[in-house]
């Protein structure tokens, strides 16, 4: 084990490049994807009258974590502006979780280049995609994981170290600001001591105890099952033969790692490598018994292989503390030509998640992006009880790069098909209103100001963003993607 405890000024400097680099690398898009159910929750706390209308979709999460609190709160107190605020958030969620991988290179191997054998690995790495999880190791955009991932790190190394106050203490942190990702992390924990001081003889508690939560799981109706349905990432069976190569190669690698921990005397690694594996079976069996009986469908939404995100980060860590420390070593060609095509690659992947949005959408830049830039419009333009309709895929269409209506333009909005929808999967009570609000706006293309006029009555929505103006509608605002319009 290496003796050093904390980095020196010098490595914070080198963690803080690294940082740089990695958000350079991955990119930044504040408003995209998740964040369109995360950063409203945020804003409504500054200002409760924003989004009058339809606020289940994204307060539901947020009355289940401090999250949106404690980035409101940070906001208030330095008084910087929101973007700046979003960013400067961002950038220390990574900053956390690489000074975590550099803590637990640390302790698991006896090479001090082998600490930043695992800042290095995961740093590039923070996009690839935990197996069929939908999830990345690190968004691009703050999110209440961006905050648990580094939590849930620390969680595993203070109790690696026998701290178990402080481990305590960032077990509440994430409980806070994500109460599923704890779960995993505490679960981790308890194999950890379990293990490593009575063996593998002891008898881990079964998973069946999970049914003292069908209380808590109300049953499904038809328009929540529609939805649920629709997520394959819930159920193991719709999961693509390579998502089920994720789930087990990472604990085959993790066999293997052991084998050489064990060779070479690291038996804090040795340790960490059967405890994933442990820990990966067990999820997974949990995983195949709720997601597989159409009976138990209901518990899908507790999403037992999102474990697997805490596995892959630990996964990256060994695995580039080992390549540094028997690989690489102090051959900077070496982590070079290793390094190099890695982030390059993942820059070209980022690029073609966004390809019509700047690779870092910086505060204080001008959008590029002609959704985004309308969305913008509607902020500065309209009133702050506007009610607007959307395609409800708008999401999805070609050079709309899923950026978030209600994040961007601050306005309510119908619920739509994407995003709106996986709020329903997590709180089965918005599935009706989901549904009524969806089949309303069916055959969105072919619309006609009839068609609007329906929504107007119906619903009260009074704005639309359209892709073309229509005759009989007022359009203040329109570029070469979207028109921003109104009924007289």
């Amino acid at each position: 084990m290496n003796s050093e405890s904390t980095p020196s000024a010098k490595q914070f400097a080198l963690l803080t490049a690294v940082t740089a680099a990695a958000i350079a690398v991955h990119g930044y898009h504040p408003y995209v994807e998740d964040a369109e159910i995360y950063v409203p929750g945020i804003k409504k706390a500054l200002n409760p009258a924003l989004y009058p209308f339809n606020t289940g979709f994204f307060a539901s999460h947020a009355h289940l974590t401090l999250f949106p609190n404690l980035i409101a709160a940070s906001v208030r107190i330095t008084h910087l502006p929101f973007d700046w605020a979003l960013l400067l958030w961002q950038f220390g969620s990574v900053f956390m979780l690489l000074l975590g991988c550099w803590h637990l290179g640390r302790l698991c191997f006896d090479d001090p280049r082998a600490k930043w054998g695992s800042v290095a690995l995961v740093a590039s790495l923070l996009t690839i995609p935990v197996a069929g999880t939908a999830l990345y190791i690190m968004d691009q955009y703050v999110t209440s994981r961006a905050l648990s991932t580094p939590a849930v790190l620390f969680l595993v190394i203070n109790a690696a170290e026998k701290k178990f106050v402080r481990a305590g203490l960032w077990a509440v942190f994430t409980a806070s600001v994500h109460p599923l990702m704890v779960v995993f992390g505490l679960s981790f924990v308890f194999l950890i001591v379990v293990m490593g001081q009575r063996g593998m003889a002891r008898r881990i508690e079964r998973p069946a105890s999970a049914l003292m939560l069908i209380p808590f799981f109300p049953p499904m109706t038809d328009a929540y099952r529609q939805v649920l349905q629709s997520r394959s990432y819930f159920f193991l069976l719709q999961w693509e033969w390579y998502e089920w190569v994720g789930i087990f190669a990472p604990l085959v690698i993790f066999w293997w790692f052991s084998r050489v921990a064990k060779r070479r005397g690291l038996s804090l690694l040795e340790l960490l490598c059967k405890v994933s594996i442990v820990f990966g079976l067990v999820f997974f069996v949990v995983a195949a018994v709720i997601t597989i009986p159409k009976s138990l469908a209901r518990f899908a939404e507790l999403q037992p292989m999102r474990s697997l995100h805490l596995l892959y980060v630990l996964l990256f860590i060994v695995a580039g503390g080992l390549l540094a420390q028997f690989v690489l070593k102090s051959h900077w060609w070496r982590w070079a030509l290793l390094f190099l095509p890695i982030a390059g690659g993942m820059f070209y992947a980022g690029r073609q998640l966004f390809p019509d949005s700047p690779h870092l959408e910086l505060p204080d830049r001008a959008p590029q992006n002609d959704w985004a830039s309308a969305f913008l419009w509607i902020k500065s333009n309209t009133p702050i009880d506007a009610y607007f309709a959307l395609d409800p895929e708008h999401m999805e269409l070609p050079g709309e790069d899923q950026h978030g209506f209600r994040a961007m333009a601050e306005r309510s909005m119908l619920a739509d098909k994407i995003k709106d929808s996986g709020a329903v999967t997590m709180f089965p009570a918005l599935a009706e209103t989901w549904q009524e609000q969806t089949r309303e706006q069916d055959g969105w293309k072919n619309f006609h100001p009839a068609d609007f006029q329906r929504l107007q009555q119906k619903f009260g929505v009074n704005w639309f963003v359209l892709t073309e103006g229509l005759p009989g509608m007022a359009c203040p605002y329109k570029n070469r993607a979207v028109a921003v319009c109104r009924l007289p």
